[in-house]
Order: structure tokens, then sequence, then C-alpha cells
């Protein structure tokens, strides 16, 4: 999987194929607060994609006429140049760290729960908004065109019935969206096509605590049909594109397609992540994943090929869901994780960025809004919510998104609108 990322990864190695016409040659992409040059960037003509030097530079092997420029940290562009000779454009991104709520399959759908939360965006320091596309049970909230979804009861019940209306009005109100894909817990899909389900031992389907059935990461019509969606919601105008439950199951002795060895895990995650990335490459929209708190601590893949080290290398954000109540064991000189919240979030996201070597723009951590279920059942207010933000602020993460199941939010813990 190293070997499929290199083409990302490398760019000094890497020419962009573009198109014969005249227009642009050369970028050089810089941030617009400071002028520093932005090492890294990525660069995408139809479905190529480079990176910047370390002077924010790259050469085209042919002139394009559009391309797309995002940075972890920054607003994404696209830019369109049909000089009749080539030239180089000089494109200064606007830094932008989102700060977001998470609003369910239901959440969306509900006036009432979605007006609370544009009230709250407009009144307070949160920019952001994290929308299921295709949330828990496998169920999308508007009408899709993937044919698999139609077929697979991911369409019993529509929630939102324009959805390029609902993201117009949203992003003009300059909310940026990210697009919550559950990838592998799909049970409606997993019941439709049992064979392309995880199993039990015994051959039945393996079900969750929540008595949800899974589909098996291993099996391409699983990868394609996730990919589909996700290129759908690429297309409908999200800024981002955003995975989770992209694990194998947190159970032993389940049944998939391939044996789950260690290094078949960490395939079928980075696999798919290499796949994903080539799909949205045409929409430069930004890729991220959400992971286990305790990826960012464990060496190993923690058992459902989430392996930190690997995963950074696909992603433009690593989320990681660093809510203390997840924190059963504690960290390393803290026993009591609700008692330190914003210890359980800086810690762990230094120790991530130890591991990986990566930019603190690379990270963008869930956060705990809903009651303590682990320990002591103690409520997550304003103290415990502002802790969990300054542990990230401290850190330098890209920003920060709140989760409550419920879609229960208020103003406790966040700076008002004007605040720096």
């Amino acid at each position: 999987m190293r070997t499929a990322c290199r083409g990302i990864c490398l760019a000094s190695l890497l020419v962009l194929a573009a198109s014969a016409h005249a227009g642009i040659a050369a970028v050089e992409v810089l941030d617009d607060a400071t002028g520093h040059p932005i090492a890294g960037a990525s660069v995408t003509v139809g479905d190529r994609e480079a990176k910047t030097a370390a002077d924010g530079r790259l050469s085209l092997a042919a002139p394009a006429q559009s391309l797309g420029i995002r940075a972890p940290g920054y607003q994404r562009q696209q830019l369109q140049d049909d000089s009749p000779t080539p030239r180089q454009q000089t494109i200064r991104l606007t830094p932008f760290h989102p700060k977001a709520l998470y609003l369910s399959y239901y959440g969306i759908g509900s006036q009432a729960l979605r007006d609370a939360a544009l009230r709250l965006i407009g009144s307070t320091e949160l920019n952001a908004l994290v929308i299921d596309v295709k949330g828990d049970r496998g169920r999308i909230p508007y009408r899709s065109t993937v044919p698999l979804a139609v077929g697979s009861g991911a369409q019993k019940s529509i929630t939102v019935r324009d959805m390029p209306a609902l993201i117009g009005q949203l992003h003009a109100r300059g909310i940026y969206l990210i697009a919550r894909i559950v990838a592998f817990k799909d049970d409606s899909l997993a019941r439709l096509h049992p064979e392309w389900g995880v199993h039990v031992p015994d051959g039945g389907l393996y079900v969750d605590r929540e008595g949800l059935a899974w589909t098996d990461p291993f099996r391409s019509e699983v990868r394609d049909y996730v990919l589909d969606v996700a290129e759908e919601a690429a297309r409908l105008g999200f800024d981002e594109i955003q995975f989770d439950y992209l694990r194998l199951p947190d159970h032993p002795g389940l049944v998939f397609a391939r044996r789950p060895t260690l290094a078949n895990r960490v395939e079928a995650i980075n696999g798919f992540l290499a796949e994903a990335r080539g799909r949205l490459a045409p929409y430069n929209v930004f890729l991220s994943a959400d992971i286990f708190g305790y990826v960012l601590w464990n060496l190993d893949d923690t058992g459902i090929g989430q392996r930190l080290e690997d995963m950074v290398q696909y992603l433009d954000y690593v989320s990681p869901m660093l809510y203390p109540s997840g924190f059963q064991f504690g960290i390393p000189g803290y026993k009591n994780p609700v008692a330190v919240p914003r210890e359980i979030v800086e810690l762990s996201l230094q120790n991530a960025r130890r591991r990986t070597g990566v930019s603190s723009l690379r990270f963008r951590p869930w956060l705990q809004a809903f009651r303590d279920y682990a320990f002591d059942h103690r409520t997550f207010g304003a103290e415990q919510i502002r802790a969990q933000i300054e542990g990230a602020e401290a850190f330098g993460s890209a920003g920060w998104m709140l989760w409550n199941p419920r879609n229960a939010y208020g103003p406790d813990g966040l700076k008002g609108e004007a605040q720096p």
C-alpha cells in the first residue's frame, strides 16, 4: 500500500498530464495571510494529483485550463485560465479551520434540529457542519442516483427533499460542509446481500451490540458502493468526504472473504483509501476518516485495520474520536480520563504527531459533547467542552468537531462569533 501512495506523496517525481491547450503551466501556492509558501498543497488536473514542493511551486507537464488546489488548514480553490499563452499562476489560499457540529440522518432533515444548529453557528465560533450522507444504518437522507442505494433500503425514508438546494443555502451562509459516510457498518446492504456481509462461524450474519449487520471490507462490491456514494456527495458540492466505521468490527472470531490477519486488515483499509483518493481526485474535495482514539497510541492496527502511520499517507485530515469516555484504560499518566479532558485531547494528538511526523494541521479531532457513559456519568458541559477545545487548539489542529448523537447542542463552552 505504501507503493500505491507514492504517486501522491512524492510530488517532485510526479508530473500532471494536462490539456495540450494553453493555460496554466506552473503554480505557486501561498498562504494568503502570511505570504509564505505552502508545501505539500494538492494540485489536481482531472484525475491526476501532485503536491507542491517546499517553495510552494509545481510545474505541469503541459498547460492546463482548469485545476484544483487545496491544503489542510485552508479553503480549497478551483482555478480557470484559458489564456492563449502558458503562464505561471500564483494562488493564495485562505486559512480556515472547520469548527463543526454533527447532524445525523434524522437531524439534517429535522427543521427544528437544523435551525437550532444554524442559530448556534450564527452566534458562536462554529463554522461547519458534519452531515450524515450515509448513516449508521446505511440510510441516505436524499434521493440518491446510485442504483444500489435505491434497491438496498437506503432510501426507505427521505429526510431531505432537495439536497442540492440545501447545500446551496448552507454554502451561502459560509458554512463548510463535511459529508459523513459510514463505510462498512451497513445493516440494509448486508441483509439485502448476505454474501457481502461479515459472518459468524456458523454462517449467520454478524450483528453488533446495536443489532446491526456489517458489510465485508474485503468485498469489492461493498467498496464500490461506498465509493459511489462518496463520489455522488462530492458532485453535490460537499467540501469534504469523511469516512466513518472505516474498519473491521472489533469482535473476535468473525469470518470475512479473506483471513483477517493483521496484514490483510491493514491492506483492506489502506486499499480502500487509495481507491477513494483516486475516485475523488477530480472533485478537489478534502478526504478524511474517523479513527478510534486509541489508534493514536497503539502501534498495531488495534485489531480493526486502522494503523496510523499508513492511514495518514492517504488522508488530508485524520479525525480521531478523542472522547474521554472512550479511553476506558486511560492514557500514560492519567487513569481517569473524564477528569482531564484537555490532557486526553492534547497529549493524544501530540503522540500522533510524534509518530507520523506530519503537521498539526493534518489532524481535526472529534470532541465529546454528551454525558459520560463509562466512568461517573458526569455531564460534559461548558467546562469539559472548553477544555477539549483548548487542548486541540493548543496542539494546533485544523479545527475540531463536536459529537452529540441526539444532535442536542448549546452554546456552553463556545466562544461568541466576534471573539478571537
